[in-house]
Order: structure tokens, then C-alpha cells, then sequence
């Protein structure tokens, strides 16, 4: 029997389960670290801190990579990684509204890029990465691991390689709502710039960003010039270096003491192989409902570990879920799901299953869905 399941739910039971894409439940033990009395953040207490949460990290997206963190979301990183490490032409790679957000963060900062969108629910595949990389117009592409928008993963191990074949490429990837819930063996891969954030699968409260840079990405950033400042790769790396694991501006510490706690328990714990069992097998349970009483919504080859995308047609009748109905009829039990996002709003629902969230729950949860399409 996998530790997990002898383990007792870490939050209250009088917390909203939260079956959305984040933000996900913070266990009480973590949440008590947010009341951590402040230190400078320019103390060797700091720099300890934050060299525990680098190590911890490193362990749990398989790399020996640079681990930067940053106050802000992981849309900064993702900002940051186009602006800091294009030096030619980007291609951005979309499956859904987080592929295209990348899209617009290349423009905005007046980074030539070229978009290749995928059809809703489908993924970015190894051969749409090749053709793109054969023109030899582009030195970084992006790629979102896992889209909350489609349900959709992509299979970052055949993209892998591909990219092989081009070794002068930087390979950025989008983590934000699977790393912790999903493998990544990121050095493996040869993922040059790997980004999460704190609100999803690592079950911390939003706020910080965090990414694991390569050398070679490092090396790539010293060719471009206009790199912006908040967000430029290189001088928060120099930064850890020349001040032993301090950063370029205030860090929240607050979430950092709640981050070390959680990044224990996920290594020490409940175990890093564990976890990641764990959210598969609530992928799978979530996955087999859904296709008893909807339809999953994408492409079955490339489902999303750490949630589901459902049709929201119920099958029993053809009728469209009334999601404001269902919500609001979840409320009254303590729970919130996820409508569908951008073009996919009241087509579809999403249940995510990320985080601390177990079997039990999603039990609970669509125990009560079926209560009510029964009305």
C-alpha cells in the first residue's frame, strides 16, 4: 500500500475543497508557516532558507539546473524566459490559452515569434516541433506541458527528441499546473527552462514563481541585449551566485517559510514517486466518471494528470449542464469545480485533482454532481 493512503487529509475539514485549477487547498501545517516572524532577507537565515527550497526543488523536477524563484506568478518567468533568452525568432508553440499567452508576452516586449496553434484539445506534436525547427528561423520555442484551458499534456518526452536534433535551440516549457503532480524529468529532456509556480500541484498559496534554468539557457541570455530587468534570467542567476543565495529584490518570505514546510513533506513525507502515483490514479478515477456519466473533452492520447476537461453534455439525456446551477448546488456542500475557460466556458467543466486533494475527495465531489443532474 503507497504512504499516501494512510496519510489523513492535512487541511480542515471545514476549508472549501477547492476542485479547480488552482488555487488548490493548503494544508493547515503549511498555512501555520505563513505566520513565520520576518528575517532579513538579506541574512545567512535567508540564504539558508532559500538554499533548502533550491535543493528540495531540484529533487522534485529532476535537475541539477539553476533554481530561480521570484515574487510574482509564473507568468512573470514565462515573460522573463522569451525576453531573456531570444536572441533570434521564437517559435510558440499553443494548445489552448496559455500557449497563446506566451504568444502575447513575445509581442508585447518586441520579440519576433511565430505562433503554432494546435486545435482545441489536441496537442503539440514531435512532428509540428521539427518542421518548425528544419526552416532554421528560430534559436527558442515554448511549450506548454500541461493546458488547463483543454485538459490537454503533451508529450514532452517525444518532443524531446526532436529537439535533439537541434542543439543550439533553447526549449522553454510551461509547468505551471503539473510539475509536482506530474513527472518531469527535466534534465533528461533537455528542458533548458522549466516553470511552475506555487498554486497548483505544490499546493502553496499563490505568489512566487519558480524556475530551473540550464546552463546553456544562462549562456544564450548573455546574447541578448534588451533583456528587461525585473525578470532578466541572468542577473537573478549571477545574483544567487555572488550573494549566496539571495535575490535581486525583496523575496516574499512569507510564502518561502510555507514552501520549505511543503517541500519536505513532498520529499521526506509523503514521497516524490508517491505523490506523483497519487495523481495518477485520481487522474485515471476522475477520467472513467467522467466518461460514465459525460465525456471527456480532448484527445484521450494526452490527458492532463492534475485535472480533468469535461463535455459538459450529460450523457443520460443530451442536456448541457447548467454549470452556474451546479456550483452554486456544490456550495451548499462545501465544494466549488471549475467552469470551462476562454471558448470553452459552459461547453465544458473542469475538475481538477491536483495538489493534497485525494480519491475520497473526488468521491465526494461527483457523488454530489450526480445528485444533482439526478434532479
Amino acid at each position: 500500500m503507497l504512504k499516501w493512503r494512510a496519510q489523513k487529509p492535512r487541511f480542515t475539514t471545514m476549508a472549501i475543497k477547492l476542485f479547480i485549477p488552482g488555487p488548490t487547498i493548503v494544508s493547515e501545517d503549511v498555512l501555520a508557516e505563513l505566520s513565520h516572524p520576518m528575517i532579513s532577507h538579506r541574512s545567512k537565515a535567508a540564504s539558508e532558507l532559500q538554499k533548502s527550497i533550491s535543493d528540495n526543488l531540484q529533487k522534485i523536477l529532476f535537475t541539477n539546473n539553476r533554481i530561480l524563484l521570484s515574487t510574482s506568478s509564473g507568468s512573470g518567468f514565462m515573460e522573463g524566459a522569451i525576453r531573456s533568452c531570444t536572441a533570434k525568432r521564437a517559435a510558440v508553440f499553443s494548445i489552448g490559452a496559455f500557449g497563446d499567452k506566451w504568444f502575447k508576452m513575445a509581442k508585447a516586449n518586441g520579440i519576433p515569434a511565430d505562433k503554432f496553434a494546435s486545435e482545441m484539445g489536441q496537442p503539440t506534436t514531435p512532428e509540428m516541433v521539427d518542421a518548425a525547427l528544419a526552416t532554421g528561423k528560430y534559436d527558442l520555442i515554448t511549450v506548454t506541458h500541461n493546458e488547463t484551458s483543454s485538459g490537454v499534456q503533451n508529450p514532452v518526452e517525444e518532443i524531446a527528441e526532436v529537439m535533439k536534433k537541434y542543439p543550439d535551440v533553447i526549449w522553454c516549457v510551461d509547468a505551471v499546473s503539473s510539475a509536482a503532480g506530474s513527472k518531469i524529468e527535466t534534465d533528461k529532456l533537455g528542458i533548458d527552462v522549466l516553470i511552475t509556480s506555487t498554486q497548483k500541484a505544490l499546493a502553496l498559496p499563490p505568489g512566487m514563481a519558480i524556475a530551473a534554468m540550464s546552463q546553456k539557457a544562462y549562456e544564450r541570455t548573455a546574447q541578448v541585449e534588451h533583456r528587461g530587468l525585473y525578470f532578466d534570467l541572468r542577473t537573478i542567476w549571477d545574483f544567487i551566485d555572488k550573494k549566496n543565495y539571495q535575490y535581486t529584490s525583496t523575496p516574499c518570505l512569507t510564502i518561502m517559510f510555507a514552501m520549505d514546510k511543503q517541500l519536505k513533506h513532498i520529499v521526506n513525507e509523503e514521497g516524490i514517486e508517491a505523490r506523483f502515483a497519487r495523481h495518477e490514479e485520481m487522474a485515471k478515477w476522475t477520467r472513467a466518471w467522467a466518461d460514465e456519466h459525460f465525456r471527456v473533452y480532448p484527445n484521450r492520447n494526452y490527458l492532463s494528470k492534475t485535472l480533468t476537461v469535461i463535455d459538459s453534455h450529460i450523457k443520460a439525456t443530451g442536456e448541457l449542464l447548467d454549470f452556474k446551477a451546479l456550483n452554486a448546488f456544490l456550495a451548499t456542500r462545501n465544494m466549488t469545480a471549475g467552469n470551462g475557460y476562454g471558448d470553452l466556458k459552459d461547453k465544458t467543466f473542469r475538475i481538477a485533482h491536483m495538489g493534497e486533494l485525494t480519491i475520497d475527495d473526488l468521491k465526494e465531489v461527483t457523488s454530489a454532481i450526480e445528485e444533482f443532474i439526478r434532479k
